[in-house]
């Protein structure tokens, strides 16, 4: 059975008028039990995660600023959202559930979390909506607890994976592989161990022929043995933040090859959803809630 970390916390309260989606979180929720994909056996609500493993990727000052709320001010816009306690428990808790999510894909596969993705996160500081970074911390515990010898992230959010990148890039046992726009957020790129940069506008074969080239050639000669996945939406060509113009089908069908993969080599994969910044939620949550049909009709 697909198992899928939610928490009712994952939808935080924000001002009225704020520009992130937060309502997506709760409204997959509700649309994978309408459509019959889950039921509410297919969610485990996590705990906040343990310091030690947080602070196995983030610097002690940083952690104690976001715990005490005492982040400075400039850093917080950056981050774009109020700090408030609730919004601190919500990071603990998205990243727990994408480290529980390993020990489950580990046994079945497959794991997902209906939040996380938080790319963005640096060791030292957070922006773009990401406080801690959920894949970091979950990559470094499979390491520390020798769970893992060789992980491949694999993040085609339109956006680059840039706090993720500096993040591991001292640490061979991490393969960093971002696809993102060339001319969006971040302006200025840090260096994964494999980045592939879109032109404004790229449409569905170009993106898609790209992926398959890569993936398979990276997982072959890289030899992991997990796999994280940051499935953001937002290489929709209604997303008003991506640039890309990638059609819903298509966004559906780069699930479905990376989900391939991870089957015919025979590697568990955490799922992190990344962004998703259409002005119709509907689409946001439709796009969503395909990769969790894909996960469930393709692994069980």
């Amino acid at each position: 059975m697909l198992q899928i970390a939610f928490s009712p916390v994952y939808r935080l309260k924000l001002p009225e008028g704020h520009r992130f989606p937060m309502l997506k979180y709760e409204l997959i929720h509700e649309q994978l039990l309408y459509e019959g994909t889950c039921s509410e056996a297919n969610f485990f609500a996590p705990e906040p995660v343990d310091d030690r493993w947080v602070l196995g990727v983030h610097t002690p000052e940083y952690v104690q600023a976001l715990k005490t709320g005492t982040v400075d001010p400039k850093m917080m816009r950056r981050i774009g959202f109020p700090l408030t306690p609730e919004l601190i428990e919500r990071e603990w808790i998205i990243t727990q559930g994408t480290l529980k999510g390993t020990q489950i894909a580990r046994t079945d596969g497959v794991s997902m979390n209906i939040a996380g993705g938080t790319h963005h996160a640096y060791p030292d500081r957070g922006e773009g909506f990401c406080m801690l970074n959920d894949v970091g911390v979950a990559a470094h515990y499979l390491l520390a607890t020798g769970q893992s010898r060789k992980i491949l992230v694999i993040d085609l959010d339109v956006h680059q994976g840039n706090g993720t990148a500096v993040m591991f890039q001292h640490e061979p046992r991490v393969f960093t592989f971002s696809m993102h726009g060339k001319d969006n957020y971040p302006l200025k790129k840090e260096q994964s161990d494999l980045d592939i940069e879109f032109a404004t506008g790229t449409d569905d074969e170009h993106y898609l022929n790209t992926l398959y080239d890569t993936l398979p050639v990276l997982i072959q000669r890289e030899q992991p043995d997990f796999l994280f996945y940051v499935s953001g939406v937002d290489i929709l060509a209604s997303d008003r933040l991506g640039k890309l113009s990638v059609s819903r089908e298509g966004c559906k069908e780069r699930d479905q090859f990376v989900f391939e993969q991870a089957i015919k080599n025979n590697l568990p994969i955490v799922v992190s959803m990344g962004g998703g910044y259409s002005p119709r939620l509907t689409d946001i949550v439709e796009a969503h809630c395909n990769t969790f049909q894909l996960a469930a009709d393709l692994f069980f």
